[in-house]
């Protein structure tokens, strides 16, 4: 039991880093003097990244909370039974 808490907050912890570096990724721009007539993949080379960390991150945090609300499910039918 305790190993699965600690996945859980592993993956949590995860989370929140994915989507500190996506946020930072995804908002670098590239220093041009002609930013304004590029395309905004030239712009912001890497969004693309950016939201696949987000991707990632969201997934995880999904599995992590749905793991611990199974789990604290159980445990509360656990205590109504006992």
């Amino acid at each position: 039991m305790r190993l699965q808490f600690k996945k859980e907050v592993s993956l949590l912890l995860l989370a929140i880093s994915l989507f500190a570096v996506g946020t930072f990724i995804y908002s670098y721009q590239t220093t041009s003097t002609e930013a304004a007539s590029l395309a905004a993949s030239m712009v912001y080379p890497y969004r693309s990244l950016a939201l696949a960390f987000v991707g990632v991150g969201f997934a995880s945090m999904v599995i992590a909370s749905v793991s611990y609300s199974r789990k604290a499910k159980s445990l509360t039918k656990a205590e109504l039974a006992a």
